[in-house]
């Protein structure tokens, strides 16, 4: 048995191959008479001393060498497929095999199969008679009996890929293998008449859409040339081509590709789609779809990331580390989606650069604030001029990765409008029972975030909506005190301003008196995006001198603060000496961190009006009218007094509008201290808020409030006893500054600051 490798040749059951007789020799041993012989199909073109086991396509031709020609010519007649089971290529170059029969599938009747055949040859010679060797060519195409004769004829005029020739020879159905063999030889035949200008004889309807397929056969084919000649001048069809397939799509994903890349390849460049086309292909294609490796990240190390970075924030750093443990656990990319939520300045953003670099991960910032557009979230339909994808999507194919570390900056000043409701479309981004098929609209395929690390920031979780917030965890940024805000400004800030503005370490000395007096009387807030800006103007004032005088080293002193800062002193309130009664100080919150308000109250004659006044909301309102009820039920003899009098509360300051659930207490206290006439201490603070019954409820921002009472002079706070327990979130030097008194009752607090009956006080401390 005589094995023959074959490439780039047109091969098929009941056809008579031509082989050189030289190249036979060559290729595979002496050609004897009735010698029976295997066709293998070669994948490329290769020596035969470099042919090896996967050189082979697995299915091949049996035959026998049936003429040796006097021209110099062996003929085999190919017989039945075989199943090329096992392949060995020897030392002495030859071949062995083991071979198993394939069987056709014989879905195509003698009758039919001789039809057409009778109309491929008679194109055929149709085609031959416009030239001169057409009468010649009839008769031996008249001798041709089968249609893989007629494909082995023109093999070698064929300009179609080894694969496709390959394709007919692995065809089982007998039907379709004669179909592929007439689209090949009928798009040779359009083709061979489009290159001679004969293209106008004899059209017809099938012959139409064979010449389509012929010229776009030969377009890609001399396309693929060019491109492999000269990679660097490669067309866009082909490298979309090549992207999609390398870049690990879903099923869905890849259909939708390769139908927009046949329409760019129909349509062309100067189509009015093709930019929009273009621009689809070349988003979708730079997107990561290959899931990422879970790595295992060293806890240590991620420690040392996050403390390096930040100052404090103990409370947020053992969070993250306890997340990272989860997915080493785990093995999973992700987990749950953490929202930072506190004052500006205190670090939501920042911290996640941190948690990217702790993980190993891209870091990637979506800012949220002031959307309104559902589209924004989602993206845009194709369907629309200027359709773009969504900032999610978007922000995943900056990042080159599909696991990246995504902060959602500002989730809390998302707004609904005739748009949609952009907080409503990230409910798909945010869940994770979801999110691995999440859908942009502008690609209308899904896209797995399962492994994206969602951050979200926002400074309160009121404007949240309730469902959203529900598929999120919580985490607290509280205020910095002044000490560790002088650590930051020491260890973070100076070093980075001084580099931002070009000053070299030992060319500007700034005192911790310097940086303290910033902190104090420069900046009013929790976080430290004020100072940072007060440092930064420092360090442009000492840029300039030590760029006069760089060989000197410049100092700055409290007192050129004001000068340098070209600002007054923030106005901090302290509390005074002594107070009237009918006054007393409160603790608010606010998103710019703690602060603390006085309630004001006054009688004046009249008929029992109550006037509230200093831009209160619904809720103070409100705490206002229990509060009157409140004095009015425990002092009754002063019934005549509220009968006869007008009641005046005010908060100042009246330009500043305020609300919420906190002041029930000190709105009681103050009129229980202007009705009785006694003075409050001005060091003492509350915060609560009150039910008719008299009970203290608790209330939300405490750490903050009492950082601002301890900048505030502050010496005692009362605060509801249902809050004790949140006195671990507040730092020590908070807790060792102030005396935290414990209440349930009204009755117990106004006992403590000295207004109820002597039998009933309660004396602090």
């Amino acid at each position: 048995m005589i094995v023959v490798p074959v490439y780039n040749k047109l091969v098929a059951p009941d056809a008579d191959v031509y082989f050189r007789r030289d190249q036979f020799r060559y290729l595979a041993g002496r050609a004897v008479l009735e010698e029976k012989v295997v066709i293998l199909v070669c994948k490329e073109e290769q020596r035969r001393e470099d042919m090896t086991e996967d050189s082979f396509y697995p299915i091949g031709l049996s035959g026998v060498i049936s003429e040796i020609s006097s021209e110099g010519y062996v003929v085999v007649h190919t017989g039945g497929r075989v199943n090329i089971d096992t392949v060995s290529v020897n030392r002495d170059h030859s071949i062995s095999l083991m071979l198993s029969r394939r069987a056709d599938i014989e879905d195509l009747s003698p009758l039919e199969a001789a039809d057409r055949l009778a109309r491929m040859k008679q194109a055929i010679k149709d085609f031959a008679s416009g030239f001169d060797w057409g009468k010649a060519t009839a008769g031996y195409v008249d001798r041709i009996e089968t249609m893989g004769s007629i494909g082995a004829m023109l093999s070698i005029w064929l300009k179609i890929p080894n694969e496709e020739r390959y394709a007919v020879l692995a065809e089982d159905s007998l039907a379709r293998r004669t179909e592929l063999m007439e689209e090949i030889v009928y798009e040779f035949l359009e083709g061979a008449k489009v290159t001679n200008d004969a293209a106008s004889a004899q059209q017809k309807e099938y012959q139409d859409v064979y010449r389509e397929s012929a010229i776009k056969k030969q377009i890609e084919y001399l396309q693929k040339e060019l491109d492999d000649m000269h990679p660097e001048q490669i067309s866009d069809i082909r490298k979309f081509e090549m992207k999609i397939e390398e870049s690990g799509m879903n099923e869905t994903a890849r259909a939708e590709a390769d139908k927009v890349l046949n329409r760019l390849r129909q349509e062309g460049k100067n189509s009015p789609e093709a930019g929009m086309l273009y621009d689809y292909l070349d988003f979708i294609t730079s997107l990561n779809w290959k899931k990422q490796e879970a790595a295992f990240i060293d806890l240590d190390e991620a420690q040392a990331v996050l403390d390096q970075d930040h100052y404090g924030l103990k409370k947020v750093k053992k969070r993250i580390i306890q997340q990272i443990a989860v997915m080493n656990l785990k093995r999973e990319q992700s987990g749950s989606i953490l929202l930072f939520v506190g004052a500006p300045g205190t670090g939501k953003t920042s911290i996640g650069r941190s948690i990217a670099r702790a993980l190993k991960r891209e870091y990637v910032r979506v800012s949220l604030g002031g959307v309104r557009d559902e589209a924004d979230i989602r993206g845009h339909r194709r369907t629309y001029i200027g359709a773009m994808p969504g900032r999610i999507m978007d922000g995943i194919q900056k990042s080159g990765v599909s696991n990246p570390v995504m902060v959602l900056d500002e989730v809390d000043k998302l707004y609904a409008s005739y748009n949609g409701d952009p907080a409503s479309a990230l409910l798909e981004v945010l869940d994770p029972e979801q999110n691995n098929t999440f859908t942009d609209h502008y690609m209308n395929v899904p896209y797995d975030l399962s492994d994206v690390l969602f951050i979200c920031t926002a400074n309160t979780v009121d404007s949240i909506p309730q469902p959203l917030l529900d598929r999120m965890e919580v985490i607290q940024f509280e205020g910095y005190t002044p000490d560790e805000k002088l650590s930051i400004a020491r260890e973070h800030l100076l070093p980075s301003a001084m580099q931002a503005m070009g000053i070299a370490p030992g060319q500007m000395e700034i005192s911790d008196e310097v940086l303290t007096t910033l902190i104090s009387d420069y900046t009013r807030e929790a976080g430290v995006r004020g100072l940072r800006k007060r440092i930064d103007s420092l360090c442009r004032t000492a840029a300039v001198a030590v760029a006069s005088q760089p060989e000197q080293v410049f100092t700055i002193t409290p007192d050129q603060i004001r000068g340098d800062l070209d600002m007054r002193p923030v106005r901090h309130p302290h509390t005074p000496e002594k107070q009237k009664p009918g006054v007393v100080t409160g603790l608010a919150w606010t998103q710019v961190g703690g602060e603390i308000l006085y309630i004001e109250t006054l009688l004046t004659k009249g008929s029992g009006r109550i006037i509230i006044t200093g831009q209160l909301g619904d809720v103070m309102k409100e705490s206002a009218q229990i509060a009157v009820s409140l004095v009015k039920s425990m002092y009754p003899d002063k019934a005549n007094l509220f009968a006869e009098n007008d009641l005046h509360i005010h908060v100042p300051e009246g330009a500043v509008p305020k609300d919420g659930p906190s002041a029930g207490v000190t709105m009681t206290t103050a009129i229980a201290s202007l009705v009785t006439d006694t003075p409050i201490c001005p060091q003492y603070a509350m915060t609560g808020e009150v039910s008719l019954r008299g009970a203290v409820t608790a209330i939300g921002g405490l750490p903050e409030k009492l950082m601002a009472a301890q900048r505030a002079g502050v010496t005692t706070v009362f605060i509801p006893r249902e809050n004790e327990e949140d006195l671990a979130d507040v730092s020590e030097e908070v807790r060792q500054a102030l005396q935290i008194v414990p209440v349930e009752e009204v009755s117990e607090l106004l006992g403590r600051v000295g207004i109820l009956p002597a039998d009933t006080l309660v004396q602090v401390g």
